[in-house]
């Protein structure tokens, strides 16, 4: 293998060469890439179509047990209440026989009960409450014509309720609607019942609460429509479900679920289908997703498919343009390989007569001059020396001046940006910004707007450090930006804010501005942890001691990232003198304030002079 390549590289020209190498050193790392890129995406896209799965399902989820716990809500209510189970003890033990006081007494109980069903059944879905007594006697938050209380002593799920006890509940499957104005547009309900019993539990009632099925299957429609979703009983019976039709039916793929009853991925029919499942603790019923793989994946395949498109292409071009510069490149050495074969013919007149600063460049204006100066070639190697040595002097010099720097960290910007980097190519910038500010010496007072864009940047920074991101909201008067102050006033409170107010924890900082006559008020406000009293006193405190001589003696700069506050009003204070005022306001828990009060004027045209 090895001798075939040097076969082909031999008879070839050094452009050719060139070329062949660069291409196949970028397009083998290039379907390496593709190749690793395209089996990653893979999993990537599994984990989530699970993960979106399973986040479908817990906001499914959260809606039906809101519905359920409100039917709990109204049995609960129902149960404890001292005044209604006083009222239907009473009734229940009551005789057929009453005097006119003792039936006036009871109608007036009768519609106590009924006013106490109708006002706990206000708020949520619209449901049926039925209290039963043992006697037969009930009372309903609807006609009597619509159902009969009475009927559900012979319904078949009736004999639990004297096995469970004191706050169980029994969990009544979907059945049929046993309420005739609802039987047409809802052919199924689903409901609770408990017992009421008396100081000996001794039973002497029951409440049933009944909601409409379709409240539940309304939540799974509002769903994605390639979404199957539905409610499964303790024997993987169908409970409520989209389709009418299938209420009552066995779900035979929920065996397909993990152990952990995490999503997965199976097959029906030979094809992919993801499965995912969450149990309602209090009602032994699970909720249940399936929905096919194909169709969970499509819009995230569809992003993942277009960047791989972008990647092709951006790779075809830039392979296109490496093919063009290189030609363009070699296109001299080529031209100068011409020269040397008809100087070694014999003919010493011909010149290259190349133009340019790069290696090809000197190595033609060398042979040139090496034809022109046979005679004078001692004093062309002094010259080449004394050039050569400028030239690694200047190189020199390039290298410790600052803007070389911030060249070349705007260089490596640029090749991370062209590489798609775009977050750590963002970072770089406002490296490279930073660095100019701090180094130069020649910008020491600056607008509010380049001092917001420092902010800007050193929070870009800052988020680029930490694990969560930092948000800032800017919301400056249009007049406010022109107000001159001495730079770096704002990135130490800014600094503080991260670091002792949210812990360098996610949060919200927000930079504002007030005109207040002819002041100007810069706000800058956290929503971290706060401080008590006696931190914000000892903290105003170290402000006002600032000014002094010996505090200032004591100082010693960290650098732009730990100046502190007494370094900010101290320098402030310098810049505008005793009409400059600064206020710290704080409260445990409830974030920080500092407060910077700028005379206008001071600010716009009288800071230089202060300064200077």
């Amino acid at each position: 293998m090895k001798n075939k390549i040097q076969h082909m590289l031999v008879p070839r020209s050094f452009r050719f060469k060139v070329i062949f190498i660069s291409i196949i050193c970028l397009v083998i790392p290039g379907i390496i890439t593709l190749f690793i890129y395209n089996y990653l995406t893979k999993d990537t896209v599994k984990e989530q179509a699970l993960s979106n799965a399973n986040r479908e399902l817990t906001i499914a989820d959260e809606y039906v047990e809101k519905l359920l716990q409100d039917m709990m809500y109204i049995t609960n209510f129902i149960q404890v209440d001292a005044e209604m189970n006083t009222i239907l003890k009473a009734n229940a033990n009551s005789t057929t026989e009453q005097d006119p006081e003792q039936r006036y007494q009871q109608f007036m109980d009768e519609r106590k009960v009924n006013k106490t069903i109708e006002n706990i059944t206000l708020v949520g879905e619209k449901s049926y409450v039925t209290i039963l007594l043992k006697n037969g006697k009930s009372y309903t938050n609807y006609p009597v014509s619509d159902f009969t209380p009475i009927q559900l002593f012979n319904e078949a799920w009736f004999a639990q309720m004297s096995k469970i006890k004191g706050y169980e509940s029994v969990w009544i499957d979907t059945q049929p609607t046993m309420f005739a104005s609802e039987k047409m547009n809802n052919p199924y309900q689903v409901s609770v019942a408990r017992t009421l019993r008396d100081e000996n539990l001794n039973i002497y009632g029951y409440v049933i609460v009944t909601i409409m099925e379709n409240k539940i299957n309304q939540i799974f429609e509002n769903k994605n429509s390639d979404e199957e979703m539905m409610l499964l009983d303790s024997s993987n019976r169908i409970l409520s479900h989209r389709d009418d039709s299938r209420i009552g039916e066995l779900f035979q793929y929920r065996s397909h679920l993990k152990e952990d009853n995490s999503p997965n991925i199976f097959q029906i029919s030979k094809k992919d289908y993801l499965i995912a499942e969450h149990e309602i603790s209090f009602t032994g019923w699970k909720l249940v997703s399936l929905v096919p793989y194909e169709k969970a994946t499509n819009k995230i395949n569809a992003i993942f498919n277009k960047v791989f498109i972008v990647q092709i292409i951006s790779f075809t071009i830039f392979l296109i343009l490496l093919t063009y510069f290189m030609q363009t490149v070699t296109k001299p050495l080529v031209h100068l390989g011409n020269v040397v074969d008809k100087v070694q013919s014999g003919n010493l007149n011909i010149r290259s007569r190349l133009q340019g600063q790069d290696e090809i460049g000197r190595l033609s204006k060398s042979f040139d001059q090496m034809l022109d100066r046979i005679n004078e070639m001692i004093r062309e190697i002094t010259d080449t020396q004394e050039r050569k040595r400028k030239a690694e002097l200047d190189m020199l010099q390039a290298q410790i001046n600052p803007h070389f720097l911030f060249n070349v960290l705007n260089s490596i910007r640029m090749k991370v940006l062209v590489k798609g980097d775009k977050e750590s190519a963002g970072m770089l910038s406002s490296l490279s910004k930073l660095l100019r500010m701090t180094i130069g010496k020649d910008k020491e007072i600056i607008t509010l707007h380049e001092e917001i864009q420092i902010v800007l940047d050193y929070i870009g920074i800052m988020n680029m450090r930490q694990k969560e991101k930092l948000n800032v909201e800017i919301s400056i008067h249009e007049e406010a930006y022109s107000v001159r102050i001495p730079r770096f006033i704002l990135q130490p409170i800014i600094e503080n804010s991260i670091i002792h107010g949210l812990n360098q924890s996610a949060g919200t900082i927000v930079v504002s501005t007030k005109m207040q006559e002819d002041k100007v008020v810069i706000v800058i406000e956290d929503n971290g942890q706060g401080m008590d009293e006696q931190a914000l006193s000892y903290l105003r405190r170290k402000l006002v001691q600032s000014n002094s001589t010996e505090n200032s003696s004591n100082k010693t700069n960290k650098g732009f990232s730990s100046i502190g506050l007494s370094n900010v009003y101290e320098r402030m204070y310098m810049t505008f003198g005793p009409t400059f005022k600064m206020d710290i306001k704080s409260a445990l828990g409830k974030g920080t304030q500092v407060i910077l009060i700028i005379p206008e004027g001071g600010g716009k045209s009288d800071v230089q002079s202060n300064v200077s």
